[in-house]
């Protein structure tokens, strides 16, 4: 999958380089990727979203999923680099209370 590669850990976390865009079209696959690195190296989440162009409400949904998952085991999962309208839609639906956005 393009949209989401793993770049391993780097400041104690897991970093995840995301781009393109991220629909209910590929969404499953972007969980499979996180969550399948995720279980080789548990530690908190940390996505860069500086080649993210779009998501939806799905996507949304997803990150919310994995955000669970990462609790789970006491780490957080915090989002960088998001565009504008990208960060907006975070903020809207008050996700910013529960993940780090920066």
């Amino acid at each position: 999958m393009q949209e989401a590669v793993v770049k391993g850990l780097l400041d104690g976390a897991l970093c995840v380089e995301l781009s393109g865009d991220i629909d209910l079209g590929n969404a499953e696959e972007f969980y499979a990727v996180v969550s399948q690195a995720y279980a080789q190296t548990p530690a908190s989440l940390h996505f860069d979203c500086v080649n993210l162009n779009f998501i939806d409400s799905t996507t949304l949904g997803t990150f919310v999923k994995i955000l669970k998952m990462a609790k789970t085991d006491g780490n957080g999962l915090r989002l960088s680099g998001l565009q504008p309208k990208i960060k907006k839609l975070f903020l809207i639906c008050a996700l910013d209370s529960i993940m780090e956005i920066e």
